[in-house]
């Protein structure tokens, strides 16, 4: 089932997945902003939620739709807001199995995934799954259906622990992992499916805007784990506020931010953080589809002749 599941994903659609054994490091936060970029790139995107119990990425998307066909809202703020679009990806949350039977509830919750999956398939550029930060089988299928596997971290060596074993002393890496070592058998088991490898990249969530000694060790540790284990590490998202202010109107750094969607002025810091984005996203090298950077041109050409603001149509190379 496992060989399945995982096959049908490669069909047509590249599939990024988020993952991390450690909770708050951003998955949802992210999955959503490279499923919005992908989007306003012309691609053809659905997303999967494998964490049942939170579905913090679910809530997410239902409260982007929610805002974006809020209703009772001014007709004169529908006119500001005419050409502004909260792009939207198709959406599917697998539910927990709760029987008694453990073996019960993986085969209920595989055949879930793998009917999401079997709808997507064919007809998506991109799958982007957010995964629970907790070891769970479905967790375990999905890094093993990884083309792109993105694991978030915080900045610290709290969530370095994740990934690496340290040398009270002085530092040094001295060995992977329990997440390591369950990417690294996901990986095997997807070179056994079918000969591909996964790109592995960490990405540093939650950045000091001041570079500190901390910021300095970690990404040294994190240099040293990416040459023994086999991932890159890029930076990620700083600590702002903007990203948590986000989330209950399900909005992005990449849409259109003024008054109307936003409910206040943009500030710096929202324009810093569409910045760090649009470098995170061009960082992952994502493979687009020609047809749909044209739709991206196509929209984008229509949107400047109607002098209308343009969206980040293009922000991934």
């Amino acid at each position: 089932m496992l060989n399945q599941t995982a096959q049908q994903a490669h069909h047509c659609a590249h599939v990024v997945v988020l993952g991390n054994e450690k909770g708050g490091s951003g998955k949802s936060t992210t999955a959503l902003h490279i499923a919005v970029a992908l989007l306003k790139a012309g691609q053809r995107v659905a997303t999967i939620d494998l964490d049942s119990r939170q579905k913090t990425f679910t809530h997410y998307i239902e409260n982007r739709r929610a805002w974006a066909t809020r209703p009772g809202i001014q007709l004169e703020l529908w006119a500001e807001r005419a050409g502004i679009q909260l792009e939207l990806p198709t959406h599917y949350c697998v539910e927990r199995a709760e029987s008694s039977s453990i073996e019960a509830n993986e085969t209920t919750e595989v055949a879930n995934f793998s009917a999401a999956v079997s709808a997507i398939e064919r007809s998506y550029d991109f799958l982007v799954i957010d995964t629970p930060g907790s070891d769970t089988f479905l967790m375990r299928l999905a890094h093993s259906m990884a083309d792109t596997l993105i694991t978030p971290i915080n900045d610290s060596f709290l969530d370095l622990d994740v990934l690496g074993a340290l040398d009270p002393v002085n530092l040094a890496v001295t060995g992977e992992s329990h997440h390591a070592t369950l990417v690294r058998e996901a990986r095997r088991q997807r070179r056994m499916t079918d000969g591909r490898l996964t790109d592995w990249v960490v990405v540093r969530n939650r950045l000091s805007t001041l570079r500190s000694r901390n910021t300095r060790l970690v990404g040294e540790g994190l240099t040293e784990l990416a040459r023994r284990i086999g991932f890159r590490w890029v930076d990620g998202f700083a600590e702002r506020l903007v990203y948590r202010e986000f989330f209950p109107r399900g909005l992005t750094a990449l849409d259109d931010l003024d008054k109307a969607t936003l409910g206040t002025r943009p500030s710096k810091s929202h324009v810093a953080a569409r910045g760090e984005v649009i470098a995170l996203l061009n960082l992952l090298h994502l493979p687009l589809s020609v047809i749909g950077k044209r739709r991206a041109a196509a929209r984008a050409k229509w949107r400047s002749v109607t002098d209308k603001p343009l969206q980040v149509h293009d922000v991934i190379g």
